[in-house]
């Protein structure tokens, strides 16, 4: 039976989940004082695996992947892009994080051109180039006082943006359930290592990433708790919106993370966006859109 198409329907979906997601990302900014990075991936991964062996439980996806190292080595490198985006949500503002992070369908365009033999048109270099020259707004990087750790979050947009490619070049197949789980398993384990082999002492949020395993309390489990299930709820958002629509036509709104996630950070934190900031963000969204739908 042919799925029914439902632009309307999907694009409300995306933005939906995006809102969402946008939201759950800002929660970590409750717990950034006493807990840790490392914590924080494993107490998370934990809770979303749960949910989802309940849901292969009830016939509704297959956890089990059907190459094992294949989906081991995506959850590797998107694992890293996580570790790195969440380590920056405690130190740098949300926004610009997101922004950093959303470079990923730029450098897809590259990895394609580069390693697969893809063609980039005129039209997709200057995407790239309007897309990192946003990013670059966004960042505002003073020459006279260089700080590197402002462009962690385009790391985080690098590996995501492989892991994008292994998701179709090396795990074509398998189920999203799978992927998901392969995915929260690797972060889960990544999160175990940190808290075994870094100390459990300290507060603040410079200190986020270099904690281990820190004390718990009721605060800091509803609100990892929280994230979970906001993450979760906005993942099937997503999956319901490709489901009901055409990928091309609704992967643009992916971007409006960027908007939602900005809007959150400025109710809850209080963290203002300058006009400059906002005009590389609408490159990024517009050259990002371009090469989306170009690709498609």
């Amino acid at each position: 039976m042919t799925q029914v198409i439902a632009p309307t329907r999907a694009a409300l979906s995306i933005l939906a989940g995006m809102a969402t997601l946008g939201l759950s990302d800002n929660f970590i900014l409750y717990i950034t004082e006493d807990s840790s990075l490392w914590q924080f991936h494993l107490l998370r991964s934990v809770i979303a695996l749960a949910v989802m062996i309940v849901i292969a439980m009830i016939g509704a996806g297959v956890i089990r992947p059907k190459r094992f190292w294949a989906v081991a080595a995506r959850s590797a490198v998107q694992g890293i892009a996580m570790l790195i985006y969440f380590g920056c949500l405690a130190i740098l503002p949300v926004g610009l994080v997101v922004a950093g992070f959303f470079t990923s369908p730029l450098f897809v365009a590259l990895i394609a051109a580069v390693f697969q033999g893809k063609r980039i048109t005129p039209l997709h270099a200057v995407a790239i180039f309007l897309g990192f020259a946003g990013a670059l707004m966004v960042i505002q990087p003073n020459p006279a006082d260089l700080d590197l750790i402002a462009f962690l979050p385009i790391v985080a947009g690098l590996f995501y943006a492989i892991g994008a490619v292994a998701t179709r070049s090396w795990c074509e197949g398998e189920g999203t359930l799978a992927l998901t789980a392969g995915f929260f398993v690797m972060l889960a384990l990544m999160g175990a290592v940190g808290c075994l082999i870094l100390p459990g002492v300290g507060a603040g949020a410079d200190g986020f990433a270099a904690r281990g395993w820190m004390p718990l309390n009721a605060d800091m489990l509803f609100w990892i708790a929280l994230q979970a299930v906001g993450t979760l709820i906005g993942i099937m958002f997503l999956f319901r919106g490709y489901q009901v629509g055409e990928a091309s036509s609704v992967a643009v709104f992916e971007f409006s993370l960027l908007i939602f996630a900005s809007a959150w950070a400025w109710y809850l934190w209080d963290q203002a966006v300058t006009p400059l900031a906002l005009f590389g963000m609408a490159l990024i969204i517009l050259s990002g859109g371009v090469i989306a739908l170009r690709r498609a």
